[in-house]
């Protein structure tokens, strides 16, 4: 089965306050709990077509939230982003956050009965693992024996079995720490420094999560983490792995310890930044308890960098499930800046860096800008969105029909959640934040006051999940669980035939042999009525697929959802010549599927 991930931020996907103050506290503009995702919740993402959830930010991580009552005090302001904290500075990572909980004392049962309730309806359940950095003040409070930084050697930069690199030259350094300038919370006090990297005896400061090694950190640096050491120096690239660093072992125990509470797999935070030869080792560890565990890694390896890791393909053989298509998205994203044209898309997705099925395809997730938020050509394509909730309609069966590869939905995509407005920490930037206490005012419609139903969406936003349902139905299509693509603008071009628009992009899915092909055209034409044309299949396509004979076209998608409409029904000769009509609305895909006929 293909995999279908649900981007599930805990934090906000069950909050039904939409006061949404800017840089509110937990009580002004409250917070998800585990509780809220309910039976009725997940039965609902199920039939959306979800395989897997992945529960995001529910570790627990540094906050200015006080839970003293627990052994968790506020953290200290300089080294916490937002009042709610990054859900990537990991305060303790054998413990979930208790902002989740009805009950913070119970809030390990409340999380246990969560994914109970994960699997039985149906569904998987992912969570992060951060393994690159931890939070500065990190100190867990369920596993204080397992410490990150306890019996390390402060007096070196670098050695096997530190936890930490510890910038000791010259000595008697102190960490010097400033936020961004708009960050300037109601009574929240920073002075610049933090106590536990004041130079003193024993406590020099250490490298940061971006693999920074100053001690003056700006806003835009990960001023709240610590870079972990596995072995890998990252500043002149020697390794040290044998015999195993400690930091591997203490991470073998940290995913066992969410192993044995039922969790399913793992979406691997920036895992370019961590040595491969750890990943192997520990993939199979983690095999060795669950056969089926399930590895998803969010990597930009660059083979011209310094990074551990350079080339995708060295994730896929370390035992990954899949990697992050960021060269997809992105490329999608310069053809709606006008930067770039389908043709380079075609490229990249007829030459993928690996094998088409260990790419996580998306158009969303929490570190990119909302699909709905405004299109910006002056910044690089990670500063734009797509302009509208109107460009799923024509992207989203680009990326998903791709390959039998994992894809990736973030909550509210479904419903055409904008990410707008300055929430605190995070400035109005189409993102919906994770360092602040937040809730999605348009997914707040379908959650409907935890009904669950969508009786608070408009009309157009029930539309587009319904669109979303039948696309994610699809994607267990039999083609699409095949292996074969072919793509198709190379032969439907304008210089070949005039009646194919350069327009019109395509590619086909199938099965070897399997006499049944899978079509997908989108429209790129800016601003069209609606672009009408014809699509042909390349004899050799026809071939693999077995096309032969009579062959009935049926359209199977469009904006309106699930279809079953015959266009044509044609010899492999005529579809060759001839091909099927196809006329695709404006900002659009359709999806058909060829059949031999019987």
């Amino acid at each position: 089965m293909k995999p279908i991930i649900y981007q599930l931020v805990v934090r906000y996907f069950g909050n039904i306050n939409v006061t949404n103050q800017k840089n509110g506290s937990l009580t002004t503009n409250g917070c998800g709990k585990f509780t809220d995702i309910s039976t009725v919740a997940l039965q609902s993402l199920h039939q959306l077509g979800v395989t897997h959830v992945w529960l995001t930010g529910c570790l627990c991580q540094a906050t200015l939230t006080d839970y003293s009552s627990q052994g968790m005090p506020a953290d200290d302001p300089d080294v916490v982003k937002g009042i709610a904290g990054s859900f990537y500075s990991i305060r303790d990572y054998f413990d979930v956050c208790p902002d989740y909980t009805v009950d913070p004392a119970d809030r390990m049962t409340e999380f246990e009965e969560l994914i109970a309730r994960i699997h039985a309806a149906g569904l998987k359940c992912l969570i992060d693992f951060v393994p690159n950095h931890v939070a500065r003040g990190y100190e867990s409070v369920v596993r204080p024996d397992l410490n990150f930084g306890d019996g390390d050697d402060t007096s070196a930069f670098f050695k096997r079995d530190n936890h930490f690199f510890y910038l000791v030259e010259p000595p008697g350094q102190k960490l010097r720490l400033s936020k961004p300038s708009h960050w300037n919370p109601s009574g929240v006090a920073f002075d610049g420094e933090f106590a536990r990297e004041d130079g003193d005896l024993g406590q020099p400061p250490k490298a940061t999560g971006n693999n920074g090694f100053g001690v003056t950190l700006g806003d835009n640096d990960w001023y709240d983490t610590i870079k972990l050491n596995y072995g890998f120096n990252f500043v002149d690239g020697s390794c040290q792995f044998s015999p195993r660093p400690r930091t591997w072992e203490l991470m073998n125990k940290v995913i066992a310890y969410w192993q044995a509470k039922g969790v399913d797999g793992f979406r691997c935070d920036f895992a370019h930044y961590v040595p491969d030869e750890f990943w192997t080792w520990l993939i199979s560890e983690a095999r060795q308890r669950d056969p089926v565990s399930f590895f998803i890694a969010e990597a930009y390896p660059d083979k011209n960098s310094k990074d551990p890791v350079k080339d995708m393909q060295e994730f896929i053989n370390a035992g990954f499930d899949a990697v992050y298509h960021d060269a997809a998205y992105d490329t999608l994203k310069q053809i709606y800046r006008v930067k770039v044209s389908q043709d380079d898309y075609d490229r990249e997705m007829r030459s993928p860096p690996v094998a088409r099925q260990h790419l996580v395809e998306y158009l969303e997730n929490h570190d990119e800008r909302r699909i709905a938020s405004p299109i910006v050509s002056s910044d690089g394509p990670d500063g734009s969105g797509f302009g509208s909730a109107e460009a799923g309609y024509q992207l989203a069966p680009l990326q998903f029909l791709y390959s039998r590869g994992p894809v990736l939905l973030l909550n509210g995509q479904e419903v055409g959640e904008p990410g707008a407005g300055e929430e605190g920490y995070n400035t109005d930037d189409g993102r919906t934040t994770f360092f602040d206490y937040w809730t999605m005012p348009e997914f707040v419609g379908w959650v409907n006051g935890h009904a669950y139903d969508g009786g608070g969406l408009s009309d157009a936003q029930k539309n587009l999940r319904k669109f979303y349902s039948a696309l994610l139905g699809l994607c267990q299509d039999t083609s699409v669980q095949g292996d074969g693509y072919w793509g198709l603008k190379y032969f439907n071009r304008p210089d070949k035939f005039p009646d194919c628009p350069s327009d019109l992009y395509s590619f086909a899915r199938f099965e070897n042999n399997s006499g049944r092909v899978l079509i997908v055209v989108a429209n790129f034409r800016t601003n069209s009525n609606g672009l009408d044309g014809c699509i042909r299949i390349p004899p050799e396509l026809a071939s693999e697929a077995r096309l032969n004979g009579n062959v009935t076209v049926h359209l199977v998608l469009d904006r309106q959802g699930q279809q079953d409409v015959l266009v044509a029904s044609l010899t492999v000769e005529q579809l060759k010549d001839q091909g099927f009509p196809v006329l695709i609305p404006n900002q659009s895909a359709h999806v058909y599927v060829l059949a031999v006929g019987k």
